[in-house]
C-alpha cells in the first residue's frame, strides 16, 4: 500500500480523498490547533502541530515515516482572489514544502493550491527546487465540477515523480473528466430543502443568488446572511425574497463532498474557515485515483517491457521460458492486488493475507512471491 504524509493538512479533505482511494496516510502536519483537532477527530493516525517553516526539524520528523508520497497544500491566501493579491510571508511556506520534499526524496509528491498560484513567484521558486531535486512535474488546473464535485472550483495541482518525465501524468488526470459539470441537484437530488440560495459576493458587481440546477460557486471561508440592503443582480438565479438563505455550515461541508458524519469542532467562524479552505474530498479522490492508475500502469509496463525481460535474462540469468513465466505470475498477482503496490515494501505482506491468494496452491503462491520480488528488485534498480 502506497504510504502518504499530508502537510498543511487542514481539516483533512486531501487526506480523506487519498484514504478513500486506498492510500495509507501515515501522519498529518497542521499548525492551526483548531484544524488539527478537527483532523484528529476524523482519523486514527498522528497529527503533528509542527511549524513547517523549520525545514530541518520537519525533515527529521516527516522522514521518520519513510513516506512513498508527500501531499499537501501550503497556505494559499496570498495567492487567492480575495483581498490584496500580495505574496506575503506565508507564501514562503511553499518553498518550505518544496525543500522538505527535496530533502526527503519520496518517490512521489503532490502540491495543490488555487489556480493563480501557478503564475506566482513563490511557485516559480518551489518549482526550481523540485526540478533540481530530480522530479518530473505534471502541472494542471482542474475544475472540481468535472471531477465529481458539485462546485465550480478551480485548483492547481503539481505532481512530482522522482526521475520521471514532465507531463507524464496528464493523460491519467484528464482521462475521466466529466463532459458536463456536476450541478447541486446532480449530487444532492431533492435532499436539500431549497431550490435557490445566497452566497455573499465579494462586491455587488457580482451576483449572490444561485440555483441548485448549476454547480455551486467556490465555497469560501466566510458565510454571511442576505444583507438587508442587498440590491439584487441581473444574473441572480431568482429575485431576492424572504425564503432565500445562505447554505448552512453542514450544507457547505457537503458541497465540499465531506461525508455527512464528518466531525467538526471550533466556533462557527472556525468551521466556516476550515470548510472554505479544504480541498473537496471527491476532487482529492479523483486526483488520487489518477495517480494510482499511473503507478499501476508503470508497474505493469515494467513487467512487460523489453528492459525488464533483458534484465531477467542478463542480470538474473533466467531462460526465456522462465522470463515469460515471471510475467504470467505477475499478471495473476495483479488480478488479486494492483501491481502499483509492488513499489512499497508491504505488497507481499498484504497479498499473503488476501483470501484469493491463500486459496492458490502452495507452489503457485511461491512462484508469485518470487515474481513479485524480482519485479520489485528491478524497479528499485531502475529508479
Amino acid at each position: 500500500m502506497t504510504t502518504v504524509v499530508d502537510l498543511f493538512a487542514g481539516c483533512g479533505g486531501l487526506s480523506k480523498g487519498f484514504e478513500n482511494e486506498g492510500f495509507e496516510v501515515k501522519a498529518a502536519f497542521e499548525y492551526w490547533p483548531t484544524a488539527a483537532t478537527c483532523y484528529e477527530m476524523n482519523f486514527s493516525h498522528p497529527v503533528h502541530r509542527t511549524d513547517l517553516s523549520d525545514v530541518e526539524e520537519a525533515v527529521g520528523l516527516i522522514g521518520s515515516y519513510k513516506p512513498d508520497m508527500i501531499i499537501g497544500g501550503p497556505p494559499c491566501q496570498d495567492f487567492s482572489h480575495a483581498g490584496k493579491r500580495v505574496e506575503a510571508a506565508r507564501a514562503s511556506l511553499t518553498d518550505s514544502f518544496a525543500q522538505i520534499v527535496a530533502d526527503i526524496q519520496p518517490r512521489y509528491f503532490l502540491m495543490e493550491n488555487v489556480d493563480r498560484a501557478q503564475k506566482s513567484h513563490a511557485y516559480s521558486s518551489a518549482r526550481k527546487i523540485f526540478k533540481d531535486a530530480g522530479y518530473g512535474l505534471t502541472e494542471i488546473v482542474l475544475l472540481a465540477s468535472r471531477c465529481g464535485v458539485p462546485q465550480r472550483r478551480k485548483r492547481f495541482f503539481c505532481i512530482g515523480v522522482l526521475g520521471g518525465e514532465d507531463g507524464e501524468l496528464t493523460p491519467y488526470l484528464t482521462a475521466n473528466l466529466a463532459e458536463k459539470e456536476m450541478t447541486m441537484r446532480d449530487y444532492f437530488g431533492d435532499s436539500l430543502d431549497l431550490e435557490y440560495y445566497y452566497r455573499h459576493p465579494r462586491n455587488y458587481n457580482r451576483r449572490g443568488i444561485f440555483s441548485i440546477d448549476e454547480p455551486a460557486p467556490t465555497m469560501r471561508g466566510v458565510n454571511r446572511p442576505v444583507p438587508q440592503g442587498y440590491p439584487g443582480h441581473p444574473n441572480d438565479a431568482c429575485p431576492v425574497n424572504p425564503s432565500i438563505r445562505p447554505l448552512t455550515t453542514l450544507e457547505r461541508s457537503l458541497v465540499q463532498t465531506f461525508p455527512a458524519d464528518y466531525k467538526w469542532t471550533g466556533n462557527k467562524t472556525d468551521q466556516e474557515q476550515m470548510v472554505g479552505n479544504a480541498v473537496p474530498v471527491k476532487l482529492a479522490q479523483y486526483v488520487a485515483a489518477a495517480i494510482s492508475d499511473y503507478i499501476d500502469s508503470r508497474a505493469v509496463k515494467a513487467a512487460n517491457c523489453d528492459d525488464f525481460h533483458r534484465w531477467l535474462r542478463e542480470d538474473k540469468g533466467l531462460s526465456e521460458r522462465t522470463c515469460n513465466d515471471v510475467v504470467s505470475r505477475l499478471k495473476r498477482a495483479a488480478k488479486i492486488m494492483p501491481l502499483h503496490e509492488v513499489e512499497t515494501g508491504d505488497y507481499l505482506v498484504h497479498l499473503s493475507q488476501d483470501d484469493s491468494f491463500i486459496s492458490l496452491s502452495a507452489s503457485v503462491r511461491s512462484q508469485i512471491r518470487r515474481s513479485v520480488t524480482l519485479l520489485k528488485e528491478y524497479l528499485e534498480a531502475a529508479a
